[in-house]
């Protein structure tokens, strides 16, 4: 998915919509606070991929079957709202860039930790 291409378009107001529906009308209790990270619609405009990252102390079985039900209620609402002759089918899934980045932080923390350490310095600097 080129940036500027349709299909890229098309991702952005499925994103806006979605995140509307669910911060105004989406009313089941296990899907909680989602935040909507990324939305990838394929170039024939069939299927969009629509990511999300749960906060922390969510149940992600519950919130992600929650969301496959109501995904029929959420490609009601972009019919209604986009000006589309198909729309694609919609498919959530976990966000992982942001575990990933998570984890990188805590790998760089580490390694300045360890090199902060006295004992670490002298090796480092070859006086040990």
């Amino acid at each position: 998915m080129l940036p500027g291409s349709r299909a890229s378009r098309v991702a952005d107001e499925i994103r806006k919509e979605i995140t509307d529906v669910l911060s105004k009308k989406a009313r089941d209790p296990r899907i909680g606070f989602i935040t909507i990270t990324e939305v990838k619609v394929t170039d024939d405009l069939h299927h969009a991929r629509i990511y999300v990252s749960l906060q922390e102390n969510q149940d992600a079985k519950k919130t992600f079957a929650a969301l496959k039900k109501a995904s029929g209620f959420f490609r009601g609402a972009l019919a209604r709202n986009l000006p589309l002759r198909r729309v694609p089918d919609v498919a959530f899934f976990p966000d992982q860039a942001v575990k990933r980045q998570s984890r990188i932080l805590d790998l760089l923390d580490e390694i300045r930790l360890d090199a902060e350490r006295p004992d670490r310095k002298s090796e480092i600097e070859g006086t040990g």
